[in-house]
């Protein structure tokens, strides 16, 4: 059995607001998320206190993950450029 892609309302919010071909990438980047064995093959921890989030390269965007393994799911936080994706505050 895969992983499930559940993604929250903000950042499916986000992913509709992009540039067609950009939200195409980051879909095919998920659906091929879910094949995978241990989805942290392909991305990073973040560091410091967010240690727990994993993030994910597509292109210029990035997207924020929570890996849960119990439920085998990656909760998709936040979808964001680079430059302004790790701005919690806003």
């Amino acid at each position: 059995m895969g992983w499930k892609i559940e993604i929250s309302r903000s950042a499916l919010k986000v992913l509709k607001r992009l540039d067609p071909q950009e939200a195409k990438r980051i879909r095919d980047f998920l659906r091929n998320l879910k094949e995978l064995k241990d989805p942290r093959l392909k991305g990073k921890p973040l560091k410091g206190p967010l240690g727990e989030f994993w993030r994910y390269r597509v292109g210029d965007y990035r997207i924020i993950c929570d890996i849960q393994d119990d439920r085998l799911v990656v909760l998709v936080l936040r979808i964001g450029h680079r430059r302004e994706i790790y701005r919690f505050n806003s």
